[in-house]
């Protein structure tokens, strides 16, 4: 055997087991991914005062309703595209979304959550076996990383929601 014959022996021998093993693996992680775009349904998010979140959208009714600048309630219909809703999912991936906890409450709501006056936002993302939701207070003074990481998240929904019912 000559040294080219061996080198191309030992490439196929572990080379070659080694990129089968990880393809099998990896294709397996993500056909089995928790949160997964193609088991996407629906978004729910609203905002307000906690014991009247008036402010609320549901992607799936496609209704907003949100209070506007002289107190009066408007409802709207707002259609998120499906490359909307691809977008958001993708940030709620690179977000860590998935990994906050469901309960970030201020501890002036944890006290008295029906006459607090600190913003509250409540993010549901609802997928054919699973959903995630996240209630989030103005004044969470729990884990700063987490409590940014809520935020952005909150704040790309409400971003979209504006330009969608822009157009």
């Amino acid at each position: 055997m000559t040294i080219k014959s061996k080198k191309i022996f030992l490439g196929l021998c572990i080379i070659v087991p080694f990129l089968m093993y990880c393809v099998y693996y990896y294709s397996n992680m993500i056909k089995n991914a928790p949160f997964r775009f193609a088991d996407f349904e629906s978004i729910a998010f609203k905002y307000g005062e906690p014991n009247h979140m008036v402010n609320e959208y549901n992607s799936k009714t496609r209704i907003y309703k949100y209070l506007d600048k002289k107190d009066s309630l408007i409802t709207d219909t707002v259609k998120f595209t499906k490359d909307d809703l691809l977008y958001l999912h993708r940030k709620a991936m690179e977000l860590g979304f998935w990994n906050l906890d469901t309960d970030m409450t201020g501890p002036e709501g944890q006290k008295d959550s029906i006459n607090s006056k600190v913003p509250r936002f409540y993010l549901e993302y609802n997928y054919k076996d699973k959903s995630k939701h996240v209630t989030l207070d103005a004044d969470f003074a729990g884990n700063p990383r987490m409590h940014d990481a809520a935020k952005s998240m909150i704040d790309e929904v409400n971003r979209m929601l504006a330009t969608a019912q822009a157009r």
